[in-house]
């Protein structure tokens, strides 16, 4: 379970990621939901800076991996290691083509970073995707991608469980994430997905960018008992 911190600047950024590793997180994305991503970077530098261990990854908003990967390899470069990028389009194309996809991938292998790609798939507010094609988009992706990534309909809308379920069954044991709409209420209910990325459903009543540390605990203990499988 990975909570998405929604950033704003440094000095809020760092006392959430000191939340998330009290309740006992792996590690967190940094989103910039606000402005632009020349605005993020201080942000990065300093939340590595401050946090020379944590599992750091970010998405930058509105920005495809062909612009972001080159920033990560230069991070990199100059010792930021970002550990994973998530984007919300990996623009994968369910008819097979991937044009755009395999420039993003001729991206990646030329920045040299060496972090893991969460490529949005059939995601929230990108190119629709026929929910009868779910299966064929999920497969395409496939060789685009560490973590096959999708969503509900919107920020904070669950996914469909028969969407969860066609990816499941297209992808195989490849490494599935969901990035909208997890809670401590539906958690339980997504037990064939490998990574929840949660921001709305533990935050603070009606704050996009604090977490809540109450809701963060409780749904870390139902993905704990998730990841030991069945009760027999």
């Amino acid at each position: 379970m990975l909570p998405v911190i929604h950033v704003l600047d440094s000095r809020r950024t760092l006392k959430n990621v000191e939340v998330l590793l009290e309740a006992g997180a792996q590690g967190c994305f940094l989103i910039n939901h606000d402005f632009e991503p020349e605005k993020f970077l201080p942000i990065i530098r300093d939340t590595r800076a401050a946090f020379p261990s944590l599992w750091m990854a970010v998405n930058f908003l509105a920005v495809t991996g062909k612009d972001a990967f080159p920033v990560l390899g230069h991070l990199q470069v100059e010792g930021c290691q970002v550990d994973a990028y998530w984007a919300d389009d990996a623009c994968i194309d369910e008819n097979g083509t991937n044009v755009e996809a395999k420039a993003i991938a001729a991206a990646r292998t030329k920045s040299g970073w060496d972090g893991l790609y969460f490529g949005g798939t059939a995601f929230k507010k990108q190119r629709g995707v026929d929910a009868y094609r779910y299966g064929d988009a999920a497969r395409e992706a496939c060789p685009f991608m560490d973590v096959i990534t999708t969503s509900g309909a919107a920020t904070g809308q669950a996914a469909d469980l028969s969407k969860i379920e066609t990816f499941r069954a297209a992808i195989g044991d490849r490494p599935l994430a969901l990035a909208s709409g997890i809670s401590p209420e539906n958690a339980e209910s997504y037990s064939n997905v490998d990574c929840f990325m949660v921001a709305t459903g533990i935050n603070e009543p009606n704050n996009f960018y604090d977490l809540d540390v109450g809701r963060l605990t409780e749904l870390m203990c139902i993905t704990r008992s998730l990841s030991k499988g069945p009760k027999s």
